[in-house]
């Protein structure tokens, strides 16, 4: 069942490239694309507010369907009205399937033709998903979209192997879509196909035919090497509908966004920034930044004198290090919004050089200065 008031309007195609400027018409409001979208695994983005979200740009947030089952369960979030009311934020948001927290709990799952059964992370108790449960999960939560449940297939893997499990989740697809009633809830489908063009190529067409609202390529950012993961996007991106959001899955890198940015995706997402922002690094317009680093200890000078945040605008690197090091969360908090916020500036930047026909120099531009950014 579509959703009423989901739509991507294309703005504008980059002459060289092929890489899309859009608005995103959603339920809570409109947001341009491409965009990077920070990770709020338990309603939350750690250590940061809703309204501090906001004020770093972000478009769409991301919840996951697997956590919120477990704490506080989809139930109570219903009770309070659904995830925007729960967590107070009134912007767009996205739950994951969960299919890469099972993914991720390989040594402990079990997969049918009928779902998964594994371990609660927590408390070992046995769970059992399948496409009809993860979809009633998530329409309780509420978010403005809702992914399908996949079986994310590790890298790497036979032939045999992945074709059977992309199979599978295109099953799971359909019965997944047969579920989803919401009418303002989208729902995207999941491309798998490993590192097989011909897999991908059934199954971006297979999905496309279940006419979802959006499409999103998995199985990628899960170890392959970099090369690989280009690969697959190349081999389904081509197929899916041009007139549909595009969505690269856990890829927080400048060299993976962009790159993702000039094969035509729309939407990425990943934890990268808030979690290396935790363990004291930092991403700023001079390259990397290690807080804890002692040669800061009396450097009373902003972050990053190039980035508009509320950390740089306010705080000096000595006292982001003497925060960290005293392990105060307030500067997790500071060294998150730097990170987010430079990153999504990075996508602004991007949507700017799209509308004016110079993507291309503009990705070279940012990847010769920051080199892979995996080293941030």
């Amino acid at each position: 069942m579509a959703c009423a008031n989901f739509k991507l309007e294309i703005k504008h195609v980059d002459k060289k490239t092929g890489a899309r400027y859009g608005v995103l018409h959603t339920p809570h409001g409109d947001v341009e694309t491409p965009m990077f979208m920070p990770v709020g695994t338990l309603a939350t983005v750690k250590t940061l507010s809703p309204e501090e979200i906001k004020s770093i740009g972000s478009g769409v947030i991301l919840a996951n369907t697997y956590h919120l089952h477990i704490r506080p369960g989809e139930d109570i979030v219903a009770k309070a009205g659904g995830v925007h009311k729960f967590m107070n934020y009134d912007g767009p948001m996205l739950t994951d399937s969960g299919g890469f927290q099972v993914f991720s709990l390989s040594e402990k799952r079990k997969i049918s033709e009928e779902g998964v059964t594994f371990k609660n992370h927590l408390n070992g108790d046995k769970i059992f998903f399948s496409p009809e449960k993860v979809i009633e999960i998530e329409e309780k939560i509420g978010a403005d979209i809702a992914m399908s449940f996949d079986e994310c297939i590790p890298y790497p893997a036979s032939y045999e192997y992945t074709k059977n499990s992309t199979l599978r989740t295109l099953r799971w697809a359909k019965r997944g879509i047969d579920a989803h009633k919401r009418e303002d809830q989208a729902l995207f489908g999941i491309v798998q196909g490993g590192n097989y063009p011909d897999l991908r190529k059934m199954a971006a067409e297979e999905l496309t035919k279940m006419n979802f609202d959006g499409y999103a390529i998995g199985g990628t950012s899960i170890g392959e090497p970099k090369d690989v993961c280009f690969n697959m996007i190349d081999m389904a991106i081509k197929y899916l509908p041009k007139d549909k959001p595009r969505y690269l899955m856990g890829v927080g890198s400048l060299d993976y966004i962009l790159e993702g940015i000039a094969k035509g995706i729309d939407m990425m997402d990943c934890v990268l920034p808030t979690r290396i922002a935790r363990h004291g690094t930092l991403m700023t317009h001079a390259g990397r930044v290690n807080i804890k680093n002692e040669k800061y200890k009396e450097d009373f000078t902003p972050l990053d004198p190039e980035c508009d945040c509320y950390t740089c605008k306010h705080f000096t690197k000595a006292y982001l290090r003497h925060l960290y090091v005293c392990g105060e969360q307030f500067g997790a908090r500071l060294l998150s919004i730097h990170n987010l916020r430079f990153l999504i500036s990075i996508v602004e930047g991007a949507r700017k050089a799209i509308q004016e026909d110079r993507f291309e120099e503009y990705k070279n531009e940012i990847l010769q200065k920051y080199g892979d950014s995996r080293g941030f």
